[in-house]
């Protein structure tokens, strides 16, 4: 018979007992961390694997994942903390509580509505534990975490500025203050250029109009309903593959990358674009 959710609970309660395993009993809330990091990007990145016709991959790493959310509920019922239960069902209660639309008698005219909404439930779920900053402090972009990789908090904060009105009309708009950032950096690296190497506010400077384009680039993505980090891990694998193509014709051709001139290079780059 096929192992259900309670066979995974079983399993990591045998791991972590005095019988089990000796490194699953080590492990510590500090400890996982790294480990729930990595199988949460490993999973984001098997993603486009299933898009491209391979499931399989987004299943397993959704597995790792999903025993990575086992583990820790195992270590925080050993603490006396709360259960795995006790997880699954306060994201119960919360998707109830939040889909009034679904779950209860309330309306919505469009997505838009329905998104205002949800923000509006979880400000006030956050005030009611307590958890909202004081007075004129509190902003809706509380809820978008600043550990996040920074293309990822740059989608999800003009996602929350979009849900309240506070957004560009048109993507075309958008470019326009692309190409306005593009020519900010161009004047930010002429002036550090003239300045010397050694200027540490126009180096700053430059660092400021790098982000200010890339920021630009990611409201583009959410425009056009694209994910950022995920297109750029699609274009990270591109490259990946490409410059691998580019290795190997050097080798074939007994020459290294580091040895190799430009126009070889470019090359075999085109070579791979066609292929």
């Amino acid at each position: 018979m096929p192992a259900d959710f309670n066979d995974l609970v079983a399993l990591m309660a045998r791991l972590r007992s005095p019988e089990g395993c000796p490194w699953d009993r080590e492990q510590t809330y500090a400890t996982l961390a790294p480990m729930l990091l990595e199988e949460a990007y490993e999973a984001f990145e098997a993603v486009e694997e299933a898009r491209e016709g391979r499931p399989s991959e987004l299943r397993d790493e959704l597995g790792d994942l999903l025993f990575q959310i086992v583990f820790y509920a195992q270590v925080a019922a050993e603490r006396g903390e709360f259960t795995i239960s006790d997880v699954t069902e306060a994201i119960h209660s919360k998707m109830v509580r939040r889909h009034p639309h679904v779950f209860g008698d309330v309306s919505v005219r469009d997505n838009d509505e329905l998104l205002r909404n949800w923000e509006a439930m979880k400000a006030e779920e956050k005030r009611a534990a307590g958890r909202d900053a004081p007075g004129e402090d509190a902003s809706l972009l509380d809820g978008v975490s600043a550990k996040a990789p920074a293309l990822m908090e740059a989608h999800q904060l003009t996602v929350k500025a979009a849900r309240v009105g506070f957004d560009w009309e048109r993507v075309e708009d958008i470019f326009d203050k692309l190409h306005e950032e593009a020519g900010e950096l161009r004047e930010a690296i002429r002036e550090q250029r003239e300045a010397g190497a050694g200027d540490e506010e126009r180096a700053a400077r430059v660092r400021e109009e790098v982000g200010d384009l890339l920021f630009a680039a990611a409201n583009i993505a959410r425009h056009l309903g694209v994910e950022p980090e995920a297109a750029l891990k699609l274009t990270n694998r591109k490259f990946r593959r490409r410059f691998r193509h580019v290795e190997r014709g050097l080798r074939g051709r007994g020459r290294e990358p580091g040895a190799a001139t430009l126009e070889e290079m470019e090359e075999l780059w085109q070579e791979a674009k066609k292929k």
